[in-house]
């Protein structure tokens, strides 16, 4: 059974057509992208996806739950987690407290037991950075938990931002372009960092990534949109040989000479 199937799903905004009935499937435990020119549609179905967007027709399900019209908190509580195009850290927050930010929709403890410090929470709060302390260990930021998140280098931000993600407890991972802004040396090591995330935590992957040396290089199924559609869908080397991906990059020449 699919882990996540959206189902015609249409996004507009106004006269555009962003998402425009966009079939996709996600099996269990997979590593799949999706790729595109800019302005494809890529980020907005993910924003449907994430309960940031209501889509205006189509269905998504995860699980066997519907996420049309959920709250992204309650997305999130039902184990999906996303990174953004743009980081989005708290910037004057230690890299710790912006992890202990991802637990949130598993935390028990309510107003009072916080501002009477119970010993329920307590002990929850113990809990919480101490699994916070551990994933900061996995993506590479042991040491780093009292840093401010605005004082660590790009790389590092876009890490902090991946165990942000996994600190709520994911099923399905949603990546938006966790290359963007990197060096060579970077993606190699984000590369890895993936692959690593996902056997650890026993995730599915969906990325969205404008470089191809990572898409082809850890993927293994890939959906191509251009305008709002889907226009190919294929393991990496099919992709590399669709004449309707080589036009929707580079032209209807470059199609052509292939």
């Amino acid at each position: 059974m699919a882990l996540l199937e959206a189902h015609r799903v249409v996004k507009r905004f106004g006269g555009l057509m962003a998402v425009n009935e966009v079939d996709f499937t996600i099996e269990p435990g997979s590593m799949v992208s999706i790729i595109g020119p800019n302005g494809a549609g890529k980020t907005t179905f993910f924003n449907c996806i994430t309960g940031i967007y209501k889509p205006e027709g189509g269905e998504i399900t995860f699980d066997g739950h519907s996420l049309v019209g959920q709250r992204s908190d309650q997305i999130t509580a039902l184990g999906i987690a996303r990174t953004f195009q743009n980081i989005r850290l708290f910037a004057n927050m230690t890299v710790l407290e912006n992890v202990l930010v991802g637990m949130h929709a598993h935390m028990r403890a309510h107003l009072w037991d916080i501002l009477a410090r119970t010993v329920e929470f307590s002990r929850e709060d113990e809990a919480s950075r101490k699994k916070a302390q551990e994933i900061l260990e996995y993506v590479g930021l042991k040491g780093s938990g009292d840093e401010l998140a605005k004082n660590l280098p790009y790389g590092q931000q876009r890490r902090v931002e991946i165990a942000r993600a996994l600190a709520s407890t994911p099923r399905l991972l949603l990546l938006d372009e966790p290359a963007a802004g990197m060096n060579p040396a970077e993606i190699v090591t984000l590369m890895e960092l993936i692959h690593f995330i996902r056997d650890r935590f026993d995730l599915t992957i969906l990325l969205i990534e404008h470089q191809m040396r990572v898409v082809m290089g850890i993927c293994e199924h890939i959906t191509v949109m251009d305008f709002g559609e889907v226009i190919a869908r294929g393991t990496p080397r099919e992709i590399q040989d669709n004449p309707r991906c080589i036009e929707a990059y580079l032209g209807k020449g470059a199609a052509s000479a292939a």
